[in-house]
């Protein structure tokens, strides 16, 4: 049956046949079948004719004088027409159906037709097959426009976030960073455009006393929205360096003190997101390191000449409760070490398939020889700097002395 939407009366046929006795039969039959018809007596007329009325369907003789069947089909395809055709003969042979359906005829009749319901059954299903043929054609088209329209999406969110990574990496602290006989490099690896990691550190001086305050944190999710976060708590370590700068504001001497304002900023903003962090605070001239850890894994790792070892640490992430509880630590560093605090994502890149077994297999790395002094050497080391497709972001602080 016909789309229920497409009446017959709006649908033309185009009759063209030079036996005046079939196409008059024909012609009644479909006109008292609810079709407009419209008939031509030969190949050339029938094309003026298809030129006028443009028919839903063609129902033509293979056999005519001066202009055939298959020559009105050859002018047709030419003239890149889809209208269904059915062929109509008392004479053909198997190859001229078989070429008439070469050249997309939809149906072949052969005369005379006995039963005229094998005619509208015939009318029927190429109608039908023109109807779907359309129907692809313009979901095809519909398809090809969405997916130009993505492209041009995809272009400009993909401008839009290289330009948010070009201000990610502005915002991050000049590596290497080096300060008396220690130095600080990171190196910031996004699973996406833009990352949720974030690294800083700077030197602080409070009575002569010479300081370095460092962070690795690591947001909740990825994309714009972590990213971020880790913009606002860049803007939130320069507002605390600022104060302690002025004298207004000793924070940033407590790693705990300072966990705990950025868990008030982060609920204030109500992001939705949270932060796993280790805030650190080297003493350069004891030598020593004071520093909390917010429910960051893996746990910062000190290595030796002889020994690896990850530090104690335990608290709570920044932004998740109102008032979390944090640990503060103070170890005397050895004379020469690295120090290497990693986001969870380094974890995702290794082979083991527990998180203990992934964690002695960073530890061990850290044992390894030849591992530079910078953190691109680590990465080089690790060979991740040329995955396409991190499973996530992942960042890398390393403080050494030698």
């Amino acid at each position: 049956m016909l789309d229920d939407q497409i009446a017959q009366h709006e649908i033309n046929i185009l009759i063209i046949d030079d036996d005046a006795l079939v196409r008059n039969s024909v012609a009644d039959y479909l006109s008292d079948s609810g079709y407009e018809v419209h008939v031509a007596s030969d190949g050339r007329a029938g094309l003026a004719l298809y030129e006028k009325v443009r028919p839903d369907l063609i129902i033509c003789d293979l056999r005519m004088p001066e202009m055939d069947g298959l020559s009105v089909l050859r002018t047709l395809v030419e003239r890149k027409f889809n209208t269904p055709l059915i062929f109509l003969s008392g004479a053909g042979s198997v190859s001229d159906v078989v070429e008439a359906l070469r050249y997309g005829a939809a149906d072949y009749l052969i005369k005379p037709i006995m039963d005229m319901e094998v005619l509208d059954h015939a009318v029927q299903r190429s109608l039908q097959q023109a109807n779907l043929q359309r129907d692809n054609e313009r979901y095809r088209m519909e398809l090809e426009q969405a997916n130009r329209e993505l492209r041009e999406y995809l272009r400009a969110l993909e401008t839009d976030q290289q330009a948010g990574r070009h201000v990610q990496l502005k915002i991050l602290p000049s590596t290497p960073y080096h300060v008396g006989s220690y130095s600080f490099s990171h190196a910031i690896l996004p699973s996406l455009y833009l990352s949720g990691d974030f690294v800083d550190y700077c030197t602080i001086t409070r009575d002569g006393h010479d300081y370095v305050v460092f962070f690795l944190g690591d947001v909740s999710g990825h994309g714009a929205a972590s990213a971020f976060v880790t913009v606002m708590l860049k803007n939130l370590v320069a507002r605390l360096r600022s104060d302690f700068g002025k004298g207004l504001s000793d924070v940033l001497l407590s790693p705990v003190e300072t966990l705990q304002h950025m868990n008030s900023e982060l609920l204030e903003t109500a992001t939705g997101k949270h932060v796993t962090m280790v805030v650190g605070l080297l003493d350069l001239e004891e030598n020593s390191l004071l520093y909390s850890v917010a429910g960051h894994l893996p746990l910062p790792v000190l290595s030796t000449a002889d020994n690896a070892c990850y530090l104690e640490g335990k608290g709570m992430p920044v932004g998740l409760f109102n008032q979390p509880h944090y640990e503060q630590h103070i170890i005397q560093l050895p004379n020469e070490f690295s120090l290497y605090l990693y986001s969870d994502g380094i974890l995702e890149l290794l082979k083991a398939q527990s998180v203990p077994e992934k964690e002695q297999q960073l530890l061990k790395f850290s044992r390894m020889e030849g591992v530079g002094v910078t953190a691109d050497d680590v990465i080089e080391r690790f060979k991740i700097g040329k995955i396409e497709d991190l499973p996530d972001d992942v960042a890398l602080l390393r403080v050494t002395r030698q």
